[in-house]
């Protein structure tokens, strides 16, 4: 596309929606913006935009209609498929593209290859684990996508990078046609975000379009059979592999475990009699199952790449999650504080529960339409105890009174901004020594919170003031 001789809209000015209209007026093209919200962080990015010689028009007014001789439409994220400004210009003709597609469009000659990843959960905590290995090989890599840099910001980078570790999200992934990645991974798929894709089929479809026109392997979850539907699914350049990852001992074409190892049978001459040792169980931080699995998915990307296996175990052992990741907090009289505050579904929340072997739970917010008749019964053996808050916690208390009655479970109905310190305290007496007091969540966070980063620090915060009244 010649694109000075483009007038394009782009829908949004968040972190994706500024970086590609900054993109496309430096390459001379004719930039509309739009966004409905006129104040806060938004009325900042658009000032810059005016400045660089956007049109930028602001306001609920600005999302109705399609501006005169729009020759294409970049949607952040945020907006959905049936948004009536994205339904208009799809009934008009007018292409609509996510940031991550015009982002392949401008990439320049000889671009670096990216290593793509999706799923339901795990995707930020693979990802950097990735661009690790890439890093502890002596690439210039970087994240980028749903989480670090903005996807365009890093293809235009001035200085650039030898390979990028893409993490994607189903909305940014619902308007992508021509990514060709060098290699991409589904980690899992569960219900989440139906409200928004339509359907669990719809959802899924568009978490598959990452394998599509991959070039050397599409990485799937042997424990998921939603994702190896989707490698099934895909059109792939040819000679591309199927590459699973398992938490078992690997069959030849897969990576796994084998006893307390992390091993390769894909990508290694001799696959068929023999495997490379990538790491061990103790490289792996926290060494969780789920979050074995996120390595594996991690390692099978960039050996795909080419990564030698010294930089997968280095990559892994220099590594540390971000923060509500599993993430300990304190012991207190011999009881375990946790926080997975970015749990907000109850496919992670699983994950987290089974990491642990009695467990005071804390759950509730915002449950997107989720149910909890299938995690309940998974976990039941497990819990100890549960305390249940925020809007939809009837949702989780009622499964919990049909399939595990004899748990007890606390109903905390406080909406006041310190709620958390009740929570903390209703869990720390059901706990015995031993047990792991664990914020997993199941739910979003806003109906209480700003997000989970602050429901994370406030339990954090909880936790830090009992084990200061604990202290001799």
């Amino acid at each position: 596309m010649r694109w000075e001789d483009a007038r394009v809209l782009v829908a949004g000015v968040g972190v994706s929606g500024f970086a590609a209209a900054d993109a496309l007026l430096r390459r001379g093209a004719r930039v509309v913006v739009v966004d409905r919200s006129e104040a806060g962080p938004t009325s900042e990015r658009a000032g810059v935009l005016e400045v660089l010689g956007a049109d930028v028009r602001l306001g609920a007014g600005a999302i109705e209609a399609v501006p005169d001789a729009i020759t294409l439409v970049v949607a952040s994220p945020g907006w959905r498929p049936d948004a009536p400004l994205l339904v208009a210009a799809e009934a008009a003709g007018i292409p609509v593209w996510s940031e991550i597609e015009l982002a392949w469009h401008l990439r320049p000659e000889g671009a670096a290859p990216w290593l793509a990843l999706t799923g339901t959960n795990g995707k930020t905590t693979t990802v950097e684990m990735l661009a690790a290995m890439l890093v502890a090989s002596g690439k210039r890599a970087v994240a980028a996508g749903n989480v670090g840099l903005a996807l365009v910001d890093a293809v235009t980078a001035e200085q650039p990078y030898d390979v990028i570790a893409v993490e994607l999200s189903s909305f940014q992934l619902h308007r992508t046609f021509s990514m060709s990645a060098l290699a991409s991974a589904v980690l899992n798929i569960a219900e989440d975000h139906v409200d928004w894709h339509s359907s669990m089929e719809a959802y899924a479809r568009d978490k598959g379009r990452i394998y599509q026109r991959a070039q050397v392997a599409c990485v799937y979850n042997v424990a998921d059979p939603w994702t190896e539907r989707l490698v099934v699914e895909a059109d792939v350049v040819e000679g591309c592999r199927a590459i699973g990852f398992t938490l078992g001992v690997p069959s030849v074409g897969m990576v796994g475990v084998v006893d307390d190892i992390l091993v390769d049978r894909a990508f290694v001459e001799e696959r068929a009699t023999s495997a490379a040792e990538l790491a061990t169980l103790r490289d792996v931080i926290p060494n969780a199952p789920h979050n074995v699995a996120n390595a594996l998915a991690a390692a099978a990307l960039a050996r795909a790449y080419g990564v030698p296996p010294v930089a997968v175990r280095d990559g892994l052992r220099g590594f540390r999650p971000g923060h509500h990741r599993i993430e300990l907090v304190a012991v207190v009289d011999g009881v375990s504080y946790v926080d997975d505050s970015k749990a907000t579904n109850p496919h992670a929340a699983a994950a987290s529960l089974r990491a642990y072997d009695s467990v005071v739970w804390i759950a509730g917010g915002l449950v997107k339409g989720a149910t909890f008749d299938e995690l309940v019964p998974a976990v039941r053996s497990r819990l100890r105890g549960v305390v249940v808050l925020g809007a939809d916690r009837a949702v989780i208390a009622d499964a919990l009174a049909r399939h595990a009655p004899e748990v007890p479970v606390v109903d905390v109905a406080s909406t006041e901004t310190d709620v958390m310190t009740d929570v903390v305290r209703r869990a720390a007496a059901l706990a015995r020594p031993g047990d792991t007091v664990l914020l997993a969540p199941a739910a979003a966070s806003m109906d209480l919170f700003r997000d989970y980063a602050h429901r994370g620090d406030a339990f954090a915060e909880a936790v830090r003031a009992l084990a200061t009244e604990a202290a001799p």
